[in-house]
């Protein structure tokens, strides 16, 4: 464990923005990671994970902690269950395509979403109809002022839509360290209903899909829709996609007779961000080296050398043409860093 300083945490961030740390270290173990926080040896501590869902507008003046603790473990099974953990620094990715090679079912509609697994129940990451709490039994996290562990249920979690209470009530007072899912081993409940799945199943001619089935088609779909970090930098959907009412729906509806949605309720839709933003004709824009993806319009891009606050320059472009539109209110899906 060796701290750096003045370090660039351009490799660190999926949107590849080039600031520098004033300090920087990567913990392999809990007992590296208790060892920083007892030290206290820091004026700040700023927790980066894979970040995959940041948007850096500034230099960190603090100490970067990448947690890059790495396990999965099988800690109970039975003939039709598995309790698998893994640890917080596991990619994401990853970690769903091992449970898919032993046949547990209930992680493959969440393929190939960017990030480490410590994040995810922070967002309550979700795709295709599936989100992270479906699945999630319990994470561990330590506590950042006293060094203890605490053991978040379901429950404590307070999941809701990209939301839980790492982004609110204990927001910078925990670290996850491990992250706990039940998952099925036989009679696995197939969700492809939601986007295009089902008819990437149905285009390669199978008729009794397996969840390495739908694993692929998710993949498939999503390398066509969405921009690979590696190559384009990105944090994938920037937005989230807005909850309206029904009375609200209606009235867009009068104007845009083919207005994409998905009923929440009896009083509440769903709306699509990419199509709002592709209707402001913002789908495929650039700005120097910032811009909106070509092929999705909720992607928000960096071509090269943008800077953060050109990227969130845009974002809020959108946001006041979609309000002005539609009269709704974006809300931005990334953590932006200011």
């Amino acid at each position: 464990m060796k701290i750096e300083y003045n370090k660039s945490l351009k490799e660190y961030n999926t949107f590849g923005i080039d600031v520098n740390a004033t300090e920087f270290v990567s913990v392999t173990s809990e007992s590296e990671l208790k060892s920083i926080l007892f030290d206290k040896n820091y004026r700040e501590l700023f927790v980066l994970s894979g970040g995959s869902n940041m948007l850096l507008t500034k230099n960190i003046d603090a100490l970067v902690l990448h947690i890059a603790i790495r396990g999965i473990d099988v800690i109970e099974e039975t003939k039709d269950h598995v309790v698998i953990s893994a640890t917080a620094g596991e990619n994401w990715h990853d970690f769903v395509q091992y449970c898919i090679h032993n046949d547990y079912g209930g992680l493959e509609n969440l393929s190939l979403i960017p990030g480490y697994v410590g994040s995810a129940p922070i967002q309550n990451i979700g795709a295709y109809g599936v989100e992270l709490k479906d699945t999630f039994v319990s994470c561990e996290a330590i506590h950042t002022t006293t060094g203890e562990k605490h053991l978040f249920s379901n429950e404590d979690c307070k999941f809701d839509y990209r939301n839980s209470i790492f982004k609110n009530e204990v927001k910078g007072k925990y670290i996850i360290t491990r992250v706990t899912f039940k998952l099925t081993k036989k009679n696995h409940r197939l969700n492809t209903s939601y986007g295009a799945i089902e008819n990437a199943i149905t285009d390669r001619g199978i008729q009794k899909p397996t969840i390495k089935d739908v694993s692929e088609a998710v993949i498939h779909i999503r390398k066509n829709k969405l921009p690979d970090p590696s190559e384009i930098g990105n944090s994938g959907s920037f937005f989230k996609n807005p909850i309206i009412s029904i009375q609200h729906f209606l009235e867009l509806q009068k104007s845009y007779p083919d207005i994409p949605s998905y009923k929440i309720d009896q009083n509440y839709i769903k709306v699509p961000a990419g199509w709002l933003i592709e209707q402001s004709g913002f789908k495929g824009k650039r700005w120097g080296d910032a811009g909106v993806h070509q092929k999705q319009a909720l992607v928000l891009v960096n071509y090269g050398n943008a800077s953060g606050h050109e990227i969130l320059d845009i974002s809020k472009k959108i946001q006041n043409e979609i309000h002005e539109k539609f009269d709704i209110s974006l809300e931005i899906e990334v953590n932006i860093i200011q």
